[in-house]
């Protein structure tokens, strides 16, 4: 029985190219003959549009990974792809290592709370992940990646305003078969994962996959400490996929997935104090402020460089339990015609707890406790008919989430109750039409009209010690709701110049679903609003928006052994959602979302693969991003010449070198080196030129420039009999032991300037043997 495969080459870095091709099901041969190599660039398939069509021929910017490539380049969720795609960044909130904070050409969502919603759609076997807490999860047999850069409010709809993220397993094959895979490093690191595809059995084929990971902390503690370390990594993962050829004609597909961390957090480590605000230490004309003497105390635990042992006196971990099961029903009605059904239903709990002033003092301390579930549903047509391909779909998107955020301040003299509950309920139509005009032009046009209704419960309360009761600015059963709605178009032109040079141009428009601020305080309202918690938590902020125009080409040169893509864009964004951190004197630690403005945001981004030689590839992607604000309303003024634009680095680049240096009967030697560079960001939209003293600096909290440099070398497909192969790499990370700030939280001069900074992982190593059969 014959099966349809992927074979890949490790073309890392910007361009992953898989070749289809049928092959019997039987067990590898010896490494010379089991992989070709004509020094040629393969062809790539993707499903960026819904159908599988061939990267170099779609109208818009996308890049793909392939299974090989995800494998040499380490990639196991989202938060691995920073920079490996051009206009990518990606970091792991402060504190955290399973939320995400993405932005592509310089859009994002850096609040982590649940009513807040992602710029960046990510998606798992066509099911949309609706939030950024718990996004970051080992998927276990990662098959395909696939990044999609600007707006695709069309065919993928509400909170895809920058792009979306496609990630697809491994699909069952129906022939015995499978992989282990054990690897150690330093830290004590043990990774262990395991993939095994059963015999079809009747109309079923099956497979599972499971991965471990255990690696000591970084981060040691002091005997004293709440924890014995920090940044270790206690996590596990299962993957179930079914499919069944119910007939002919009708196909369903079956996926369960689970995924569970237990694990000590980040390492706050405490960056900046200044003797301002509560550690103002007074003068003739104001008075000191109630911890000015314990200023100097504080400050003794502040670095600025990366710290490797902590002293801390607060619970310190972060929980994640994610599930997913999704049904994915095929039925083709005729030759070109099939209908297809996407459910999917996902559960989230999470968990963490937090010393925010990294000393064994009882100055910061919040825990999080949030259950998320989301049920969606996608129900779409797929179809051809001569020079029209066409594809049309409704589809229904409900979550239900809520968080409890308690919080201790200034030694339990500022206790915080601090809870909020969000519901979505969405609705959207949308269809897209591609008419080859004449066979080398092709026009397309899609439209989605989207109808959401979005709900808030909150509560807020403040109690001076654990004694005394809790006085509730926002009392129980509060709660307000808001129906929004949308319409993204889509216009493409593409034109084939010959069978290997692309152009096309491209309009879109996107947008990020609005809602409430479930995280406003405020424990001194001003006489004139007494009521201004309430009146916050009940003032909706708008949906972000963004118009987008692209024009790009691309192109495979050379007799294909080479390949040039370029793309250009210019996109305007209306209504910005803007979070600016909250905590301290006066407030519970949190964020609030208001609608700053408008701005724009022009780029380039460039894609390129040569073939040096028979088997080795140079391979490399770079983004030039320039985002300016024209508006940016606070407090009446406009302050769009005074304001950070956050996550969006000016520059980034990714260069990578793959080459099967020697080939035998037996096996093969492979090396990578893959090097990626991010340019400084900001992380909160603060001031810049520091002309108000009573707010934050965006300077305070900026991530410098920095490259990551990781390498791979080993033996490949090695024969170990007639139906096994074997592989075996020494790989290492942060090579040179880049020492970066990566993510901050302020607390403003109220505070002190209490600034809490994560840092870059240190260098890491280690041996990876994998078997397969």
């Amino acid at each position: 029985m014959k099966r349809l495969i992927t074979l890949s080459l490790a073309l890392a870095g910007s361009m992953s190219l898989p070749v289809l091709a049928q092959t019997e099901a039987a067990a590898p041969v010896d490494a010379a003959d089991s992989k070709s190599d004509d020094g040629k660039i393969e062809e790539v398939v993707v499903t960026a549009q819904r159908r599988e069509e061939k990267l170099q021929e779609v109208p818009l910017a996308v890049t793909a990974f392939t299974p090989d490539q995800i494998e040499s380049r380490g990639i196991g969720n989202v938060a691995d792809l920073s920079a490996l795609a051009p206009g990518l960044q990606i970091s792991k909130t402060t504190s955290n290592t399973t939320i995400s904070q993405i932005s592509i050409r310089g859009v994002t969502q850096i609040n982590p709370a649940i009513y807040w919603d992602p710029a960046v759609g990510i998606y798992v076997d066509g099911v949309y992940i609706g939030k950024a807490q718990g996004s970051v999860f080992d998927v276990v047999n990662l098959a395909a990646v696939e990044v999609l850069r600007g707006p695709q409010g069309t065919l993928y709809g509400r909170n895809t305003l920058a792009g979306a993220i496609n990630l697809r397993t491994q699909a069952p094959t129906g022939v015995f078969g499978g992989s282990a895979t054990v690897e150690v490093g330093n830290y004590n690191a043990l990774v262990q994962k395991a993939s095994i595809d059963l015999p079809q059995w009747g109309i079923a084929k099956v497979s599972f996959g499971v991965r471990s990971e255990r690696r000591d902390g970084w981060v040691d503690t002091t005997r004293t400490s709440s924890v014995d370390e920090l940044n270790n990594r206690r996590n596990d993962a299962f993957r179930l996929a079914a499919d069944f050829d119910l007939s002919e004609d009708f196909k369903a597909e079956y996926r369960f997935d689970h995924s569970n961390v237990n694990q000590s957090n980040n390492y706050d480590q405490l960056y900046r104090l200044e003797p301002t605000g509560v550690f103002y230490p007074g003068d003739d004309n104001n008075p000191a402020g109630f911890l000015s003497g314990f200023y100097s105390t504080l400050a003794a635990y502040a670095s600025q460089d990366r710290e490797k042992h902590a002293d801390i006196n607060a619970p310190s971990y972060e929980e994640s339990k994610v599930q997913g099961q999704s049904l994915t029903l095929s039925y083709k009605l005729d030759d070109n015609n099939t209908l297809k059904s996407i459910t999917g239903y996902r559960r989230l709990e999470w968990n963490d707890s937090l010393d925010l002033d990294a000393s064994p003092y009882d100055v910061v301390f919040t825990q999080r406790f949030t259950d998320y579930d989301q049920t969606s549903e996608d129900l779409q047509l797929l179809g051809t008919h001569g020079a029209l391909s066409y594809v049309a779909g409704i589809y229904y998107f409900g979550d239900d989430g809520k968080t409890n955020n308690p919080q201790s301040f200034f030694f339990g003299g500022a206790l915080y109750d601090s809870r909020y509950a969000t519901k979505t309920d969405a609705w959207s139509g949308y269809g897209q039409i591609d008419y080859k005009v004449i066979e080398p032009l092709t026009l397309s046009a899609g439209l989605r009209y989207t109808n959401e209704k979005k709900q808030i419960d909150r509560v807020f309360g403040v109690s001076g010690s654990a004694a005394d009761p809790y006085f509730y600015f926002i009392p129980e059963g509060t709660s307000a709701s808001k129906t929004f709605d949308a319409t993204t178009p889509m216009v493409s032109a593409a034109y084939k110049i010959n069978p290997r040079i692309n152009v096309y141009a491209r309009y879109a428009e996107g947008f990020k679903s609005g809602g409430f601020n479930g995280e406003y305080s405020n424990t001194a309202p001003p006489a004139d609003k007494p009521n201004i918690n309430i009146d916050e938590t009940r003032t909706p902020f708008k949906p972000e928006k963004q118009k987008s125009i692209e024009v790009g080409i691309k192109s495979t040169l050379f007799d294909d052994r080479a390949l040039f893509n370029l793309a250009l864009f210019h996109n305007k964004l209306k209504d910005l959602q803007e979070s600016a951190f909250l905590g301290g004197a006066e407030s519970a630690a949190g964020s609030v979302i208001r609608n700053a403005g408008e701005a724009t945001v022009y780029g380039a981004e460039v894609e390129a693969v040569l073939v040096l030689s028979k088997g080795t590839k140079l391979m490399a992607n770079y983004s030039y991003l320039h985002p300016k604000f024209d508006r940016f309303e606070d407090g009446g003024v406009n302050q769009a010449d005074n304001r950070a634009f956050v996550h969006a680095p000016k520059n980034t680049f990714n260069i990578v070198l793959d080459s099967t240096f020697y080939k035998a009967r037996w096996g093969n030697a492979r090396a990578l080196l893959d090097y990626a560079y991010t340019d400084s960001i900001y992380t909160y939209p603060y001031q810049l030129d520091g002309s108000n003293p009573n707010a934050q600096l965006a300077a305070n909290s900026k991530v410098d420039a920095y490259g990551i440099l990781n390498g791979r070398i080993g033996l490949g497909d090695v024969a170990l009999s007639d139906s096994a192969s074997g592989d075996l790499f020494f790989w290492v990370r942060n090579i040179t032991d880049e020492d970066t700030a990566s993510n901050f939280i302020d607390f403003g001069p109220g505070f002190g300037n209490l600034t809490v900074a994560n840092f870059i992982e240190p260098r890491t190593f280690g041996l990876s043997a994998t078997v397969r059969w």
